[in-house]
């Protein structure tokens, strides 16, 4: 029998400080590297128009279903196995290549059936485009999941790192140079392709693929499970922008999706690579199941004493934050901000569960929870455009808080937690972000009218102060609790 490619005895450093150093390292650059992106974002937000982001959310739907299918369970299924040889790398590597470069052709012939969908012959051209994404996705994936079963996340930090910066710059360059809605591909394929060559080479991954897959059947049974469960989440990720996309045109859209991107910055770039980390560490600790829910109500209480402030916070200061961030032209999205606002916390809530769930080998739960949300957004979408695009923001408020109720239900007893550990975890977050919610709303109206830097100042200042002295006079021991895992953990 071939020999395992990667010792699988416990390293002389404890799991504890393995998760400490990657945590550090992976949020850490990621911070450093969105302040690059956000930074670039913003600059080329007041040089674009809605109807550019339009477009390109319209594509992202396309982009985001197939690479449901791009192989993610697969990588994921290097990860969570305990022992895998050299060999089974390489058919994995293989089964990545071949599907990648599959759905790379599949999307090319598809881009004229999504552009009469939408009614926008462009959004064909930028299809086709797009489809060259593919070639870099095995390379990433790949090599990515190697650095991950060692818990390397330093190497995958500064790859991101240097990724982000060479996008952000292609990004303001094509902004500059007119490129226009091209501006919004060429700086993800800079990313990508920047990526995959830097994380191929940080985790000496370079190697023949196999094409024999014999033998191989668990790791893509498990892959196909969270393929599987990744597609429904398809139906929960881009419904509103399926439903929208048909209803409205692409400047209404592109409004809706930069409120979106505002509001979801939190769960999209910080939650992300904590959860990436989560999983690995979860999957180390998968026989002490009291270790697996310890770590994850800690986890969510410390994360949720971070987003609820930035979610109410945002949406309490819609008006003057999208003065500021994005500038006159975008006035049209602050009544979005507020409703997704509020919705955000719910939704980040859910995406806590799923590490958690599939390194204790049960991704089918997370395939359950996400078809029963493949079924409960889509409506709510299809209900709320008939109010405008409003409505869409709106169905958030409705459609997430009995989502996050559903999910709970199942994943809970799965990592060993009961209903009241959960609700004690995430109280002293909200009843403080409520309190925060009130004193900023109440201090606008006191102190209006003031123009948008004053007014955001001002807002800033009371709502840290309420948030930070409610969780002071209330919950004093999360607080403590927390400071102590971010310490100690």
């Amino acid at each position: 029998m071939e020999p395992s490619a990667e010792s699988t005895a416990p390293p002389a450093e404890s799991l504890q400080n393995q998760v400490r150093r990657a945590v550090i390292w992976r949020s850490g650059s990621q911070i450093v590297g969105q302040i690059v992106s956000w930074a670039s974002t913003f600059l080329v937000i007041r040089l674009l128009t809605p109807g550019d982001y339009g477009l390109v959310a319209m594509t992202g739907v396309v982009l985001l279903l197939l690479n449901m299918l791009n192989g993610h369970g697969l990588a994921n299924a290097l990860i969570q196995h305990g022992e895998v040889t050299r060999h089974q790398q390489r058919q994995v590597f293989g089964m990545l290549l071949m599907l990648n470069l599959l759905l790379g052709g599949l999307q090319f012939l598809l881009a004229p059936l999504a552009a009469a969908y939408y009614r926008e012959p462009f959004v064909a051209d930028l299809l086709r485009v797009q489809a060259l994404l593919y070639v870099t996705t095995p390379f990433s994936s790949f090599a990515y999941a190697l650095l991950a079963r060692r818990m390397d996340f330093h190497r995958q930090a500064q790859v991101n790192l240097l990724s982000s910066l060479l996008a952000a710059l292609a990004a303001i360059g094509g902004a500059y140079a007119g490129l226009g809605v091209w501006t919004l591909v060429l700086a993800p394929a800079v990313m990508f392709a920047t990526r995959a060559i830097g994380m191929m080479t940080a985790a000496r991954a370079w190697m023949w693929p196999s094409f024999d897959f014999r033998g191989a059947g668990h790791l893509a049974r498990y892959g196909g499970v969270v393929a599987g469960a990744s597609l429904l989440g398809f139906a929960q990720s881009q419904a509103d922008i399926l439903v929208a996309g048909r209803a409205f045109d692409a400047h209404a859209v592109g409004v809706y999706t930069t409120a979106l991107f505002l509001t979801q910055i939190f769960t999209n770039k910080v939650v992300p690579p904590i959860n990436e980390v989560a999983f690995s560490a979860y999957a180390k600790m998968r026989d002490d199941p009291a270790a697996v829910a310890q770590g994850f109500v800690r986890s969510v209480r410390v994360l949720m004493l971070i987003a609820v402030p930035f979610f109410v916070g945002l949406a309490v200061t819609a008006g003057p934050a999208v003065a500021i961030a994005l500038g006159p032209k975008w006035s049209e999205a602050a009544p979005l901000v507020v409703l997704l606002g509020l919705a955000m916390p719910f939704m980040t809530l859910q995406a806590l569960f799923p590490p958690a769930v599939d390194a204790l080998g049960r991704p089918g739960t997370t395939a359950g929870t996400t078809a029963i949300g493949a079924v409960i957004l889509p409506i709510a979408f299809l209900i709320g455009a008939r109010f405008g695009i409003e409505g869409v923001a709106g169905a958030w408020i409705v459609a997430h808080p009995l989502l996050l109720a559903i999910v709970a239900a199942r994943a809970l007893p799965v990592i060993g937690l009961s209903a009241g550990a959960f609700l004690r975890a995430v109280a002293p977050a909200f009843g403080a972000g409520a309190a925060m919610a009130g004193a900023v709303t109440l201090a606008a109206r006191v102190a209006a009218p003031l123009s948008p830097a004053p007014m955001l100042a001002l807002s800033a200042a009371v709502g840290g102060m309420v948030y930070a002295g409610s969780l002071w006079l209330f919950a004093r021991s999360a607080v403590l609790d927390a400071w102590a895992m971010l310490r100690k953990s």
